[in-house]
């Protein structure tokens, strides 16, 4: 699978925009602020229905314009495929396939697999346990879609018990009948989701952890670690021991929302006493296990992303990353970086075939 075209109308700071790509390696140079980043989104945005910058779909509308366009061809299966989704202010976002709207967008998930490497990773690190749950059910959900549908019931069921627990508390009342009714239906949904995430970490960092080396060159010692309560504790006894705490806050405390992934380097946090090179190096690690793992249980190379990767990254680990990129087992690839002396430098000994595209204020053309 590989994208052939991209056609932009209005998205971002492109009032107009069609590129047709190479099945090898593309690159978007140019300077900061140009654009480059907004390419790389607008392909994201034909994966998973939206932005991996702004999930305000509206904002992503070029200022003073009413909508936007994001149309792509893709080769599949010896098929053209075209997607094209649009955002038109105070709609309803629309996602067709071959012209044809889908029902639901979770139907459209996994069916073109995109892995991004962006400096906005660092979140993973630095923010809180809700962003790296983020990750890992990102993953999962597009080669599982029990696990995204159970995920969206124990979500929706959670919101129900939490807004339950805000009535109680302001009504000075507890309801033990009405309550169990949603803890039964959590416990059934967490228990699946905590075994789909327990088993796909085992996979997981095994791989991660090969990354991580060909890119450091065995330099350091990493691990994750996966805190959830229910490794340890019993649901049912736990959401039944914390109901009047719960009551008191309106909020449940126990459960697989709670789950986080601890990330080490020396086994220490990595938050703490890793280097901005090491913290990299992580990250860009974590993206191409994430790529390898769903290109085997999909049985397609995803699209990789790589935008701005040699930020904060020293000679030797750029040489390593770029090697594993200019493999042909990565297949389509998209870089942006801001040098297009570098670029040329990086790529000249890969025989993969290559194409570069100039950015500049919200115009892109083909430098070759």
């Amino acid at each position: 699978m590989f994208l052939q075209s991209l056609s932009l109308v209005n998205f971002k700071n492109y009032p107009e925009a069609l590129l047709e790509f190479s099945d090898g390696i593309n690159v978007f140079v140019g300077d900061n602020g140009a654009g480059k980043t907004n390419l790389l989104d607008a392909i994201f945005y034909l994966s998973f229905c939206k932005s991996f910058l702004n999930p305000i779909d509206s904002q992503n509308i070029r200022l003073e314009e009413k909508f936007f366009l994001i149309q792509g061809t893709y080769s599949k299966e010896e098929k053209q495929i075209e997607i094209s989704c649009s955002v038109q202010q105070g709609q309803k976002k629309k996602v067709k396939r071959n012209k044809k709207e889908y029902d639901k967008l979770a139907e459209h998930i996994g069916q073109f697999p995109a892995v991004i490497i962006s400096p906005y990773d660092t979140n993973l690190i630095s923010e809180g346990s809700d962003t790296r749950r983020r990750f890992i059910d990102s993953i999962i959900s597009q080669f599982d879609r029990t696990y995204l549908e159970t995920l969206q019931r124990y979500n929706k069921i959670l919101d129900q018990r939490n807004a339950l627990l805000k009535q109680f508390h302001d009504m000075r009342i507890f309801d033990q009948e009405s309550i169990e009714v949603w803890d039964l239906q959590l416990i059934d949904s967490g228990k699946i989701i905590f075994e789909k995430r327990k088993k796909f970490l085992a996979d997981f960092i095994p791989v991660f952890q090969k990354y991580f080396d060909l890119i450091s060159n065995h330099k350091e010692q990493i691990y994750i670690e996966y805190h959830s309560q229910l490794n340890e504790l019993n649901f049912a006894e736990e959401l039944e021991k914390n109901k009047r705490r719960d009551t008191a806050t309106g909020y449940t405390s126990v459960g697989i929302h709670k789950d986080d992934l601890i990330f080490l380097i020396h086994n220490q946090p990595i938050k703490k006493y890793g280097s901005q090179g090491q913290q990299k190096s992580f990250l860009v690690a974590l993206k191409l296990a994430q790529f390898e793992l769903i290109g085997q249980l999909l049985k397609m190379k995803p699209i990789l992303l790589l935008d701005d990767v040699f930020d904060k990254l020293d000679h030797t680990r750029v040489t390593h990353l770029m090697k594993l990129v200019s493999d042909h087992a990565f297949g389509q690839v998209f870089v942006s970086d801001t040098d297009i002396d570098r670029i040329h430098k990086v790529f000249r000994d890969t025989d993969i075939d290559q194409r570069i595209f100039k950015v500049e204020g919200g115009k892109v053309e083909q430098a070759n």
